[in-house]
C-alpha cells in the first residue's frame, strides 16, 4: 500500500475476538479508560457509547463506542449474542501494539483473537 502522506504519523490497529465476560456500557467505558491510560494516550472527551436498543437485526445487537483522543481515537463494536468484539485504535502517535493486544485480551478474557496493523 502506498503511503500517501509519509510526513504524517499515523498508526492503526484492529483487534477482534470472542469475549468471555459479561459486557455492558460500564465495562466498555472502563476498558476505554484503561487502554488509553496504559498506552499513554490522552482523551479530550468522555467515551460515547451507544446501543441500538432493539432496532435492526437481533444478531447485530450490542454496543458501538468511540473515545476521542488528542491524537485521534478508538472505536469499539460489540455483538452481544455472538460475544464478538472489534476494536480499532487509530492514532497520530506511536503506541505499543503488543501491549494494546494484551490489554484487550486480558480485559475481555478473549480466548481467540486476531489483530491487523495497517
Amino acid at each position: 500500500m502506498k503511503n500517501l502522506a509519509p510526513d504524517i504519523t499515523r498508526q492503526r490497529l484492529l483487534i477482534e475476538g470472542f469475549v468471555n465476560i459479561e459486557v455492558d456500557k460500564s465495562v466498555i467505558e472502563n476498558y476505554l479508560r484503561k487502554i488509553t491510560n496504559d498506552l499513554n494516550l490522552k482523551m479530550y472527551g468522555r467515551p460515547i457509547i451507544f446501543s441500538p436498543g432493539g432496532e435492526g437485526k437481533k444478531e447485530n445487537q450490542g454496543y458501538d463506542a468511540f473515545v476521542p483522543l488528542i491524537d485521534s481515537g478508538i472505536s469499539l463494536y460489540f455483538w452481544s449474542t455472538a460475544k464478538f468484539l472489534s476494536v480499532v485504535i487509530y492514532t497520530c502517535k506511536n503506541f505499543d501494539e503488543g501491549m494494546a493486544l494484551e490489554i484487550t485480551k486480558d480485559f475481555f478474557k478473549i480466548s481467540a483473537t486476531a489483530s491487523w496493523s495497517f
